[in-house]
């Protein structure tokens, strides 16, 4: 064999080899990777089954606790256009609170319920998870032009409409 052609084989195994490698890493990333999505997002697509992380606020007068052996919390998280019921088995983080900003991981299941296997609080007063700052800003809900995000009692539209209709007489 020429060393023209040692070369040349030695070159495509080394090029087999780094895309082998590439492969599965990539594979290994897809596996692993949960996006995060809006409840907005989550009711226009489908997910079922699938694990994602929900991120967005508490809404105000939702969360329900239960005894029991394990602790049971239900509770709904809004993107300030929609929400989606939660049920979570488990501690809660001390910040967990509404009006707060939450991410759950977890799956929708065909109910329409979304069964949290973990939650997460933000940690301090003024911190916002950077994918709800998106869903506010995507939503239209927030400009950061003219400063900070709006409290989360003005723009929880999903609540106030609940409320508005709740007190509309019955029509007739």
């Amino acid at each position: 064999m020429t060393r023209k052609k040692r070369r040349l084989i030695l070159i495509l195994v080394c090029g087999v080899g780094v895309g082998s490698a590439a492969a599965l890493t990539l594979s290994a990333f897809k596996q692993n990777l949960m996006y995060f999505v809006s409840p907005t997002d989550l009711a226009k697509s489908d997910y079922n089954g699938r694990q994602v992380r929900l991120g967005g606020l508490v809404q105000q007068g939702t969360v329900k606790r239960t005894t029991g052996t394990k602790a049971d919390v239900t509770f709904r998280v809004t993107d300030g256009k929609s929400a989606i019921p939660v049920t979570y088995k488990g501690i809660l983080p001390d910040l967990f609170r509404e009006g707060q900003g939450v991410v759950v991981l977890g799956t929708e299941r065909s109910d329409g319920v979304f069964h949290a296997s973990e939650v997460l609080a933000k940690h301090d007063e003024t911190y916002m998870p950077k994918e709800v700052v998106e869903a506010l800003k995507k939503s239209g809900e927030w400009n950061p032009a003219t400063g900070e995000p709006p409290p989360n009692a003005a723009w929880d539209r999903a609540a106030s409409d609940k409320a508005a209709s709740a007190s509309k007489p019955p029509p007739g």
